[in-house]
């Protein structure tokens, strides 16, 4: 017999709260959202290409190149995973279906608050695979450079612009995903002007790329004496790692290389040698400083990945303006404001493309964007039908 403060209690107030559910239509939703995930992610496409990169992976040399090892288990970790999850989520539907016939029949009601959780979480994972069939562009499967700068606003600038670059690296820290700083300026007072992250994973360019754009900032600011509400504005670019597989032709004699004296927070120097290595790309004015890593080689061979990642990023946005040209100008745009944190007067994060917003920025701040990047994502992709469509 039960404790009538106890479960018994938990279960009326379940039974209310399924008594509104439609179990049916669930079930239906969630058969005729994944027969959509199926039919276009191409289930014997995927299983060709884990069977390939398994091959690849039991090399007996994959790692006498550690960074292409990398790359390789890497994919077959994210190829693996999306592969399993479509062959069994048609069965976690049938299982599911099940439980709730079963309880129902027997009028169990703990077994259906089960079924009714186990229904939430495959409407949250069938959304996020949901998510990942909309990453089909070129460069989607790269890993991400993150390029973030301070705008307008002074020291609540560069502040706001560490804060961007915390938000990133704790992000990618929460799903377990590697991220190399390759390159710090440092403000004279609060934060940075600027930092360069690497982030790497699969799907890392696809998922951040809608992160590209003028983030603000609106807060009282702690360096206001007065303690009056500031605006403040950063700059997000994200461009897809370049890969020995690309052909991007640089000139040497379009290049200047110039050396200095790595530095640290307030000027403190970082190294004792010029190894730090700034080069700008003169046709485009692209400009790419490197000094975190400890020789001026291995920091030009970085600034030059990053440069040839830009200038990659460049030839797709000339190419994508030169479509847009062709079919009309498209009304809804990224904007220079694309998203907005406000924590006062009141707290609010809000994306101005998709209207996505929460009410937590404390949770964004450390790396809780997975509902923008998935409104942003399906937003992009309205965005490609509306413009395909013209």
């Amino acid at each position: 017999m039960r404790d009538a403060t106890g479960p018994a209690t938990d279960a009326v107030s379940w039974g209310i709260t399924m008594a509104s559910i439609d179990f049916a239509s669930e079930i239906s939703a969630l058969r005729s959202t994944f027969t959509s995930i199926r039919k276009v992610s191409n289930v014997d496409e995927l299983r060709s290409e884990v069977a390939e990169l398994t091959e690849a992976a039991a090399a007996p040399d994959l790692w006498d190149n550690p960074d292409e090892a990398q790359k390789i288990t890497s994919r077959l970790s994210h190829k693996q995973s999306t592969l399993e999850r479509l062959e069994k989520f048609e069965e976690r539907i049938d299982d599911v279906e099940l439980l709730i016939e079963m309880s129902q029949d027997e009028d169990d009601a703990d077994s259906l608050a089960e079924a009714v959780k186990e229904v939430e979480k495959l409407r949250e994972q069938l959304s996020a695979l949901e998510i990942s069939t909309l990453l089909s562009g070129p460069y989607d499967e790269r890993a991400a450079v993150l390029t973030i700068r301070a705008g307008a606003g002074g020291d609540d600038a560069t502040d706001w612009a560490q804060m961007l670059t915390r938000m990133y690296i704790r992000w990618a820290e929460n799903k377990g995903y590697s991220v190399d700083e390759l390159d710090t300026s440092y403000a004279e007072g609060a934060g940075i002007k600027s930092a360069t992250v690497q982030i790497n994973a699969p799907y890392a360019y696809g998922t951040l790329s809608v992160e590209a754009g003028t983030h603000r900032l609106v807060r009282i600011s702690p360096f206001d004496n007065q303690g009056r509400r500031q605006t403040s504005f950063a700059a997000v670019e994200v461009v897809p790692l370049i890969e020995t597989t690309d052909h991007i032709e640089i000139d040497e004699n379009d290049l200047r290389i110039d050396v200095f004296r790595s530095s640290g927070p307030g000027g403190q120097s970082v190294n004792t040698t010029d190894s730090a290595v700034r080069i700008t790309h003169v046709p485009t004015g692209i400009v790419v400083s490197m000094q975190n890593e400890k020789s001026q080689i291995q920091n030009r061979a970085a600034a030059m990945r990053v440069l040839q990642s830009r200038l990659l990023e460049r030839k797709r946005q000339e190419e994508d303006a030169e479509k847009k040209s062709l079919a009309g100008d498209i009304k809804a745009s990224w904007g220079d404001q694309m998203r907005s944190y406000v924590t006062h007067p009141y707290q609010m994060v809000k994306d101005l493309r998709t209207e996505y917003e929460v009410n937590n920025p404390d949770a964004v701040f450390n790396g809780d964007i997975d509902g923008f990047l998935e409104a942003g994502i399906r937003w992009r992709k309205e965005q490609e039908q509306q413009a395909a469509a013209q």
